[in-house]
């Protein structure tokens, strides 16, 4: 059965009424070349946002009121050569940003200053940290991740990240090392907790579960394990009606790298485009233009199984 059917035999009008998060791929290269990667970013891969197509994208923020939050992805958002341009305009605008950072960036050349910039900009930080046991993430992550990935954990909590008292926001990420669901949000969020408080004195606001989207390296890990049909029966065995209700696309638009216009950051890695006829941010003139109807494909029974899956973790309890 498609994800449209099974929509429709649960009787679910799912588009787009309003944006309020603008979701930016602002390049594919990465200092990392994780196993889950659905982007397939690496530090072979060259492309990038241009400054063009980040001032197209301040023109249109500055006349919208309802998006109050920019969620800069990528590969690595930081090695954009205009990051920090683009965030310090954003933030002149009273937006909200969100960093989706691997952590080890910060060690990079070039980036020695970077969790201060993050800092005195008060942008939120999204952190890739999808176990908290050496060799579990570093199966899924490369060797020698782990202990850059608790340095700088410890670096952005001395900057008051983290903190009780401190509205500097830093969120964790978990996403299975195989071919199953996520466990239940919060039960791992507070083992998260008091492993990396007792182990490494680490303390974080949130921790969210993603469910890994079989496509790109991951779906290609499946193939190779002879696990794809497998894992879909098993997200669509686990369709929930009310996480279809509240995935991301319903709220968020994603941009691409060359300025092209998704629903989300999966469909714009399969090259999904958005059903409309502006197709370029460079040919938008508001972004109320791009609400409606949502591209969706089977791929999407991830978002919508368990507890459903988005950037912002489970969407239901």
């Amino acid at each position: 059965m498609s994800f449209t059917a099974k929509l429709k035999q649960h009787d679910l009008q799912v588009d787009r009424k309003l944006i309020d998060v603008l979701q930016i791929n602002v390049g594919k290269k990465c200092n990392q070349a994780c196993h889950h990667c659905h982007v397939d970013a690496g530090p072979k891969r060259t492309e990038q946002m241009s400054k063009a197509i980040f001032d197209q994208l301040l023109t249109l923020l500055k006349d919208n009121i309802d998006l109050h939050t920019i969620d800069l992805t990528g590969g690595a958002p930081e090695l954009n050569s205009n990051f920090r341009y683009f965030v310090s305009e954003a933030r002149a605008l009273g937006k909200h940003v969100i960093d989706r950072c691997n952590l080890t960036v910060l060690f990079e050349p070039g980036q020695e200053d970077t969790a201060e910039f993050l800092c005195d900009n008060q942008v939120e930080i999204i952190c890739s940290l999808p176990c908290y046991s050496r060799e579990n993430l570093e199966k899924q992550r490369g060797k020698g991740v782990f202990g850059k990935s608790i340095r700088a954990l410890q670096k952005l909590n001395a900057l008051g990240y983290g903190k009780a008292d401190s509205n500097l926001r830093l969120n964790l990420v978990y996403n299975p090392l195989g071919a199953t669901l996520p466990p239940a949000q919060p039960a791992l969020e507070a083992q998260y907790k008091q492993v990396l408080k007792d182990d490494f004195d680490i303390t974080f606001n949130q921790l969210y579960t993603i469910t890994n989207v079989p496509i790109n390296r991951f779906k290609h890990l499946l193939v190779r394990e002879d696990k794809l049909a497998e894992y879909m029966q098993l997200l669509i065995d686990n369709f929930n009606p009310q996480a279809a209700l509240g995935v991301m696309c319903t709220h968020l638009i994603s941009i691409a790298w060359d300025g092209r216009i998704y629903d989300c950051d999966f469909n714009q890695m399969l090259d999904l485009p958005i059903k409309r006829k502006q197709r370029s941010i460079m040919d938008v003139n508001s972004l109320s233009e791009l609400c409606g109807e949502i591209a969706f494909a089977n791929h999407c029974f991830a978002c919508t199984a368990g507890c459903g899956s988005s950037c912002g973790g489970a969407l239901v309890s």
